[in-house]
């Protein structure tokens, strides 16, 4: 028995409790200093506390389950426990003879303390405490518990706005219209588009992501926003996004975090009507001219107050329509639409139609067409391929207004990014220009720093040899008074930050003789009646491969990996593969193969039964999941967690051939340094679908573009396929 099977019985009962309540109620039950106390009872104070807080039905029934199951679990520690009580108030044998009738007067601990009175110590002494405060006090706190008792739904915690009003629901109409007013433009004429909060606090639940902190973005910047896993860069946006930071009111804000929900709306339309204030005055435009057909028709004199009215209400809604372009959306649409890889067709598609990446496109046309002051992205470049990853990099180096962006994609920062801000230690750090930039600046700094830093040390060292040395020496006792006030004069400097790295770790692979798999004259489609997605496709993949996939999303790429993995038959042509070929696959949804109910080291003895935990936990390690994320549910671990996950389950099959399909989604700048730095070591073939520059150019060594049915090798590198592919797009009509 252990704190982690007291913590599942509680997790398994209150799947909503925070996790921190959880781990500080199972170690409470298993302390020692819970032995002088009634534990099981605190035990089920808190827990009718946390089950109210979770609105959960029938909270005595599930109370009441919880401490029967957590009975079983601490049978024996309880009674251990009530047999060490019992003994501790056995009688005891005194050392003298006392009269019992003058025990009134005598002190309850004279007998207990070995002589010493330890209550009549005190006698005597006034009282310092001030009863009429402590009374006040008690009073304030007694009417905050009522008030707290009092809250809709018996909530004892009060969540920040943010999360209730995700809860709520709004739709995307309310919420733009709440966040966004009709007037911001207009009010924003006269007045900078400048943001300086010279202190901010952002929190998230209890944790405390920045505190005192900085923020700071002129108009027509573009700020990338980097920093580790976990460290509260999309939680900034968000409460950026809601306003929870305060950003003046004339500024509009659109935030582009999930993709749009899909309904019967065609895809041109739902961007025209993501500037719900357009769309808005266009249906009310619509209303009064039809209510001015409508007076038309009576020649009434009478109505003409009521002409006037509407007269000027039109010209009002015209001059509106006007400020805000309206006129050019249906074309800025559709160009947009393009852009990111939707033809003519697809413009005219219902949403629904669309699978959750092309709706993310969806969901970014949507927020570029709206052209608030401040945009705010996180992670664009995730669901996109490199095509259109290409034409939003040129697009967006012409924005004009603030723009906001998470990524760790270290070329497309280096091609959108004026501004670079560092999240660490729960500030925001500044430096002017792209990453490349960034990184060469900081690590200037980081250097001078602990230049500076080992300077003052080695002087302070120095100071204090002199003083030990000197300090009770009649001839140098002054001089050694000299140097100690130097020494306390001397100002305090913190060692620097050390950035923590990281590494992964492939296993070697043995040497098989070729060929390992080959793709001969290959044809496939999904649908015989339709002409093939690939097209007599020819590939050998060896031991030394290392390629790149690359084409716009729906071209074949995935399908291609699917044949290599032998999870698609081909259609005509030869497919050859080697009887001892082990082949790791990566999918690029890798999150739905995980059990989020089981902990990392559960899922890999799940999947590779037959090792001791440690050696689970061993291997884990060699992927950043270490310590107690082990033990974490996958559910709880954040996107690049579940990654490093992903690729220790991978490592354990030994393959001789990795097939990858966007490994460095959800990786951090720290993890995909790790990723490239293992493939580059590893002895095993590599074959890569991504969008991420930098990685393909670090692991790849040939470039293949998939399009037109075919696969076909690409003379030249990364940036010469982006400049043909903007290209393209600049040229067409």
């Amino acid at each position: 028995m252990s704190s982690y099977d007291v913590a599942e019985e509680i997790r398994a009962a209150l799947p909503e409790t925070d996790e921190i309540f959880v781990q500080y109620l199972a170690g409470y039950l298993l302390d020692d200093a819970a032995e002088d106390e009634d534990a099981m009872s605190v035990a089920r104070l808190m827990l009718e506390s946390a089950a109210l807080s979770a609105s959960t039905k029938d909270t005595a029934q599930v109370v009441d389950g919880i401490m029967a199951k957590l009975g079983e679990l601490l049978k024996d520690l309880l009674e251990e426990r009530a047999q060490k009580q019992g003994q501790a108030q056995r009688l005891q044998r005194l050392d003298k003879v006392l009269d019992m009738s003058k025990t009134a007067t005598m002190s309850s601990t004279l007998a207990f303390a070995e002589g010493v009175d330890l209550e009549s110590i005190n006698k005597g002494k006034a009282s310092r405490v001030d009863v009429k405060k402590l009374e006040k006090q008690e009073a304030k706190l007694r009417a905050k518990i009522e008030k707290r008792a009092r809250r809709p739904g018996g909530d004892l915690y009060e969540g920040s706005k943010l999360l209730k009003e995700t809860k709520a629901k709004e739709s995307y109409e309310e919420m733009f219209m709440k966040i966004n007013s009709l007037d911001a433009a207009k009010d924003a004429r006269n007045k900078s588009k400048d943001i300086h909060l010279p202190s901010i606090d952002v929190s998230f639940g209890s944790n405390r992501i920045l505190s005192g902190a900085s923020l700071t973005l002129a108009h027509g910047r573009r700020y990338g926003i980097i920093g580790r896993n976990g460290v509260g860069k999309s939680t900034l946006l968000r409460h950026i996004a809601m306003r929870e930071v305060p950003i003046p009111a004339h500024i509009t804000i659109l935030f582009v975090e999930q993709e749009i929900i899909g309904d019967d709306t065609i895809a041109i339309d739902s961007v025209l009507k993501a500037d719900v204030w357009r769309d808005h005055l266009l249906r009310e435009e619509a209303s009064l001219n039809a209510r001015m057909a409508a007076l038309d028709t009576d020649a009434s004199k009478a109505l003409d107050e009521a002409r006037d009215e509407l007269d000027t209400r039109l010209s009002d809604v015209h001059a509106r329509l006007a400020d805000m372009d309206a006129a050019s959306g249906p074309a800025r649409a559709a160009a947009l639409l393009a852009g990111l890889g939707f033809n003519e067709a697809d413009q005219q598609r219902p949403t629904k139609s669309f699978s959750g990446g092309w709706r993310m496109r969806l969901a970014l046309a949507r927020a570029l067409f709206v052209k608030p002051a401040l945009l705010l992205l996180d992670e664009p470049s995730n669901h996109i391929d490199l095509n259109a990853l290409a034409w939003l990099e040129d697009y967006l180096q012409t924005w004009e207004g603030t723009l906001l962006v998470v990524s760790h994609d270290r070329a497309f920062l280096d091609a959108v990014a004026t501004d670079i801000i560092h999240q660490h230690s729960g500030r925001l750090d500044y430096y002017k220009g792209n990453f490349t930039q960034f990184y060469s600046t900081k690590s200037e700094r980081e250097r001078n720093l602990r230049r500076e830093y080992d300077a003052q040390m080695e002087y302070r060292a120095h100071l204090q040899a002199f003083i030990d040395r000197w300090r009770y020496n009649a001839n140098r006792a002054a001089q050694a008074q000299s140097k100690i006030k130097i020494l306390e004069k001397l100002p305090e400097i913190t060692p620097p930050e050390v950035d923590e790295t990281e590494t992964f770790r492939f296993p070697e692979t043995e040497k098989i003789a070729p060929p390992l798999l080959q793709l001969d004259s290959v044809t496939f489609g999904y649908d015989p009646a339709k002409p093939p997605i690939l097209n007599k496709i020819s590939i050998d993949v060896g031991l030394d491969s290392r390629i790149a996939v690359v084409g716009s999303n729906g071209a074949g790429k995935s399908t291609l990996i699917k044949l290599l993995t032998g999870d698609l038959s081909p259609m005509a042509g030869q497919m050859n593969r080697n009887g001892r070929l082990r082949v790791g696959y990566f999918a690029q949804h890798h999150v739905e193969t995980l059990i989020p109910t089981m902990n990392p080291v559960q899922f890999l003895a799940s999947k590779f039964p037959g090792k001791t935990e440690q050696e689970y936990r061993s291997h884990l390690g060699n992927f950043q999941i270490s310590g107690m994320t082990g033990l974490q549910l996958i559910g709880t671990l954040s996107g690049g967690q579940k990654s490093r996950v992903a690729f220790a389950v991978l490592s354990m099959l030994r393959p001789h051939i990795l097939l990858l399909d966007e490994p460095t989604n959800h990786l951090d700048l720290e993890g995909l340094d790790a990723l490239m730095k293992a493939l580059s070591d590893w002895n095993g073939g590599v074959i890569v679908i991504s969008h991420d520059e930098r990685f393909i150019t670090h692991v790849a060594s040939e470039l293949w573009v998939c399009g037109d049915g075919t696969v076909s090798k690409f003379h030249g590198d990364v940036q010469a396929y982006k400049q043909l592919i903007v290209g393209n797009i600049k040229a067409k009509p």
